[in-house]
């Protein structure tokens, strides 16, 4: 076996009846596509499944049928819970609260993730299969499914695409692998149409007028740092409660951020009158800051994406000062490292 926990993962759904699948609060379509890959997977198995999520799925991941069975109530019942896609607590709120911690705890709970340092790790966890050499969440799902004869079919096939596709920016970062590449091969091979994922993704990715007008007020919006490289813009209460319900403002502008001439990491802050902060991190290829970025905050995520949230009260404009500060070092060590590489 790949992983020495396999066999006891085999075991543990085996032994359950009921299957909670478990997403973070920043779902995204590797999250989204292993949860629902491995809902299918387990139906196959006649197991009954229950998929969470503590908020509600954003409007640019609802190109993958079945988003709408993701429920924000955790069921009372179930035997076992498997969270994917995250190994850390702080990017699962709803578990600080100990009567919604005692119910996952009172139970096998299996983390499958690709995310492979991660602080305030889940310390209640049964077994924990990490794997940070894994393109995404749903390529370990996949390489698991392979070991123990899992019964993939043409839909969980389809979700595993995704997972790939979403975490290596469509095989362009360094997340993909070789080994990525032969199972992109093999997914095509199964029957998994590229060519349709990426219509239905983008027919479902198009924008409300509205929506491309606010996109040009956070273009205009957009500050460039530490000589261009890094692209901030923030996001107030009210422009989440009138725009996010319709576009997640973050996918909706980090691409564009991104393809900004000198521009390597982009940063969207939103900013909630509670005093509550998250952060969207995303890189371009060949500058793996993002994870350390926000690890730097408490979040986590991997080189390329990655996220945080704070509940402290910190104002915006430290966070956003000490955001730019420490991202900027990041930067600058690793073209430290890389020209003392080519000494």
């Amino acid at each position: 076996m790949t992983y020495p926990e396999t066999e006891q993962l085999q075991q543990l759904i085996a032994e359950a009846n009921h299957i909670l699948i478990i997403q973070a609060d920043n779902p995204d379509a590797d999250s989204l596509g292993s949860a629902l890959a491995l809902e299918t997977v387990l139906g196959n198995l006649d197991k009954k499944t229950s998929l969470y999520c503590s908020v509600d799925m954003p409007t640019y991941l609802r190109y993958m049928p079945g988003w709408d069975r993701v429920a924000k109530d955790i069921p009372s019942n179930f035997d076992l819970s498997i969270i994917v896609d995250a190994s850390t607590m702080t990017l699962l709120e709803k578990f600080q609260d100990p009567s919604i911690k005692g119910i996952i705890a009172s139970r096998p709970c299996v983390v499958l993730d690709h995310h492979a340092i991660t602080d305030n790790p889940i310390p209640f966890t049964t077994i924990i299969i990490n794997d940070g050499s894994r393109a995404s969440a749903g390529e370990l799902l996949y390489i698991l499914g392979k070991e123990l004869a899992w019964p993939f079919d043409t839909a969980a096939y389809e979700y595993v695409a995704n997972t790939i596709l979403g975490d290596t920016q469509g095989l362009t970062n360094e997340l993909a692998k070789p080994e990525t590449y032969r199972i992109m091969a093999e997914l095509l091979e199964k029957g998994v149409d590229r060519p349709k994922l990426e219509e239905v993704r983008r027919e479902f990715g198009k924008m409300p007028e509205v929506i491309f007008r606010y996109k040009a007020k956070l273009i205009e919006r957009t500050e460039l740092h530490s000589d261009g490289r890094i692209a901030y813009v923030s996001v107030p209460q009210q422009e989440i409660n009138d725009y996010s319900p319709l576009y997640n403002p973050a996918p909706l502008i980090q691409n564009d951020m991104l393809q900004t001439s000198g521009v390597q990491v982009a940063i969207v802050v939103k900013v909630y009158e509670n005093g509550r902060i998250t952060a969207a991190i995303r890189a371009n290829s060949g500058y793996m800051v993002a994870g350390a970025l926000a690890e730097h905050f408490g979040g986590g995520g991997h080189k390329y994406a990655s996220g945080f949230k704070l509940t402290n009260g910190k104002p915006l404009g430290e966070v956003k000062q000490e955001c730019i500060r420490y991202a900027t070092e990041l930067l600058n060590n690793q073209v430290a490292e890389l020209q003392s590489e080519t000494v």
